[in-house]
């Protein structure tokens, strides 16, 4: 609980606010991932360094709760795995995309989006 406080004082609460509208922190993570091209992923860890705070965690938190609103699928393990919640529906759409694929998986290195648009 102490550590779920201090994330939240910290400003990474990921719960819906008032108005039903996510917190700050993830309007901004639902904002780059909302970015992620076509044929493009990052990492759940790679979000929150582009955000500039936060962990994995916590972007999967964000994504769990509001990851609908945006291309969810474009989010995918550091291993480049899917989506773990939904891995089918993530590797049609990853797939649908265009992404670079490793039979299941995300081939990182030609797929990871560094934040910069092409």
């Amino acid at each position: 609980m102490r550590e779920r406080a201090a994330s939240v004082s910290a400003g990474l609460g990921t719960r819906i606010v008032e108005g039903g509208r996510p917190t700050p922190y993830a309007a901004r993570v639902l904002d780059v991932v909302e970015r992620i091209p076509r044929g493009k992923v990052m990492s759940y860890g790679d979000v929150a360094e582009y955000v500039g705070s936060g962990t994995g965690r916590t972007v999967g938190a964000v994504m769990s709760r509001h990851g609908h609103e945006v291309h969810w699928h474009r989010v995918v393990q550091s291993t480049g795995g899917p989506n773990p919640a939904s891995p089918e529906e993530a590797l049609r759409r990853l797939r649908a995309d265009g992404t670079p694929m490793r039979g299941d998986k995300v081939n990182m290195r030609l797929a990871r989006w560094d934040g910069r648009q092409e």
